[in-house]
């Protein structure tokens, strides 16, 4: 690849030649370790919270009636309410079900951006005469457009999952121009990594696979899901420059689901499932990136793997109480497997549609990963870490101020440990007004440790993450310094010139808690300064369909004083691009 000085003119035929040849996603951290830690994305659709869920019948016909019925009927079978989580997966399942719903030939669906950073989803039901009664429709039973649906018979239910990937992305002067220091020692670098200059490289992966449900009586249903991930990279990356592909399992769970509506409307759901599944707490503030990608599993920016070697959950959900129990076994890069296992119990309640209040306890039952006190000595491993979390958020639909809040501690039962994390948000939001606006400013903080005290404070932020909204502090930023011993400050707008379409600039100030960053990047690990540095970035996202997604963004990190006076040569400052388009049938 090359290594230029940059130029629009450069840049624009560069995203021109190599993205004709991508399909893909986004930006977020990959598990490793805290100096070696990337940003990538996922599925901008699976995990985002439903805003809203709105059934139309496309051909109601002149009895408004029955077609207001059929609607009701089909809502009731989706059992989706605002504040879940969408599940592609789940909810081709639920369309399925749906689909049996007397008188309804039909069901698609529709996705537009929410006002809350989350989605909207518009179910289009088309009826017919009686056309739900038949038995044994699907692809499998020779229904050519059924779409994903491979079979629909006696009850059970198969939707196959294609998706396809690519993404082009590049760096001016990534790692400040000075890769050598800051990814001294660092296990994940193969060959030439990206640094100073122009650096671009192509990612893409195709996700396959089978998931399906069966009943075992009216109310309890048995289900699971299987599914493969090719993965290629190619070109100067920021840890490498050797071009690689991989494929390998990726979903493999099954699990039981059951549940009940009392005569007062009352909702109980019971559902227990274990295997390769992807798992998420706390917003991604505590746990989000369960599998890790780059180095030989390719696909480092892509982020194509999200499913923990084994995730054991159970849920039970009664109206608008939820409460979980895991066991979760991340997958790790085998170079940087640290053996860790994570238990924990999570509980959430919202009063009304609008508010969330929740605690969190995760404990580490094993774990080969090790503290460093401010000699640089060991002082305990992650094993025994127990974490202690609290939070709030109001997020109305309507215009006015939202917010949230969220505290945590973690300690140690082997040695003396006191880390603290948390943050604090306020905004306000125009739903009305062109474009949509809201802006927001969240200040947030974790822990460093405090060479003068015994006990050990660094923040451990275990498999934290998500995308650049939730706990990726900065695009380029947060590929240097992870979240921990920082404090970041964070300016965001979102603007939405078109219900499919939504720009979200940020600014970013980086300051570090401590001096000390014993832990962090070696290069950065005494600090003269508090002074990390700012970012100014800028993302647009766009749901051409719900089929087809455009995602791009840039970025540029000037880096601090910290940053500054630990490197003997002066750094430059980071500019990134990147570039994706994501099929998913």
């Amino acid at each position: 690849m090359t290594h230029t000085p940059l130029t629009l003119t450069g840049l624009v035929r560069r995203i021109a030649a190599v993205f004709g040849l991508s399909l893909a996603l986004w930006v977020l951290p990959v598990t490793a370790p805290a100096w070696a830690q990337s940003v990538s994305g996922a599925d901008p659709l699976n995990g985002a919270a439903i805003e809203s869920i709105q059934v139309v019948v496309i051909n109601p016909g002149p009895d408004a009636a029955v077609a207001d019925r059929i609607a009701d009927s089909v809502r009731r079978s989706l059992a989706l309410f605002p504040g879940a989580r969408f599940s592609r997966e789940t909810f081709a399942l639920q369309l399925a079900q749906a689909r049996r719903t007397p008188e309804v030939a039909g069901l698609d669906y529709d996705v537009s951006l929410g006002v809350a950073g989350g989605v909207n989803l518009t179910v289009q039901v088309t009826l017919g005469d009686g056309a739900a009664t038949r038995e044994g429709r699907g692809r499998l039973a020779g229904d050519a457009a059924a779409g994903s649906l491979l079979l629909d018979q006696n009850g059970t239910y198969l939707v196959g999952k294609f998706d396809a990937l690519g993404l082009y992305y590049a760096n001016n002067n990534s790692w400040y121009g000075q890769p050598g220091p800051l990814l001294a020692g660092n296990p994940l670098v193969q060959g030439q990594p990206s640094g100073a200059g122009y650096r671009d490289w192509a990612e893409g992966y195709i996700h396959y696979g089978v998931y399906g449900i069966t009943p075992l009586s009216r109310q309890v249903y048995v289900y699971g899901g299987l599914s493969a991930i090719t993965a290629g990279s190619s070109g100067d990356e920021l840890f490498s420059s050797k071009t690689r592909t991989h494929t390998g399992v990726e979903d493999a769970y099954v699990g039981i689901v059951g549940g009940s509506t009392d005569a007062a409307g009352n909702r109980l759901v019971v559902n227990l499932s274990a295997g390769r599944q992807k798992f998420s707490l706390a917003g991604a503030f505590l746990i989000a990136n369960t599998a890790a990608n780059g180095h030989d599993r390719a696909a480092l920016q892509a982020n194509a793997r999200w499913a923990a070697d084994n995730l054991v959950l159970a849920q039970l959900a009664y109206n608008r109480l939820k409460l979980e129990v895991f066991h979760l076994d991340p997958d790790e890069l085998p170079i940087l497997d640290s053996g860790t296992r994570l238990a924990g119990a999570n509980i959430e309640f919202r009063p009304d549609p609008d508010w969330l209040v929740a605690a969190s306890y995760v404990t580490a039952t094993e774990s080969r990963s090790a503290y460093y006190g401010p000699a640089g000595t060991p002082v305990g491993t992650r094993k025994g870490l127990k974490v202690y979390d609290a939070r709030f958020s109001y997020a109305p639909s309507g215009p006015g101020l939202f917010g949230g809040a969220e505290f945590a501690l973690q300690e140690n039962e082997d040695f003396p440990m006191r880390a603290r994390a948390g943050w604090a948000e306020i905004g306000y939001r125009l739903p009305a007004a062109p474009w949509a606006p809201s802006v927001s400013y969240r200040y947030s903080y974790f822990s460093g440790d405090d060479p003068a005290t015994s006990t050990f404070e660094r923040w451990d932020p275990l498999f934290s993450g998500g995308n650049g909204e939730q706990w990726v502090q900065g695009a380029n930023h947060f590929k240097v310094v992870q979240d921990s011993n920082v404090i970041a400050h964070r300016l965001q707008a979102r603007l939405k010139p078109d219900p499919r379409i939504e720009i979200v600039p940020q600014f970013w100030v980086f300051r570090a808690a401590e001096t000390n960053n014993i832990g962090g990047n070696p290069a950065l690990s005494s600090l003269s300064s508090r002074d990390y540095g700012t970012e100014a970035n800028i993302t647009g996202k766009w749901f051409v369909s719900r089929k087809v997604y455009v995602h791009g963004h840039i970025a540029y990190t000037q880096p601090g004083d910290a940053v500054k006076q630990a490197l003997t040569t002066k750094p430059d400052g980071w500019l990134s691009l990147l570039l994706f388009v994501r099929y998913a049938y």
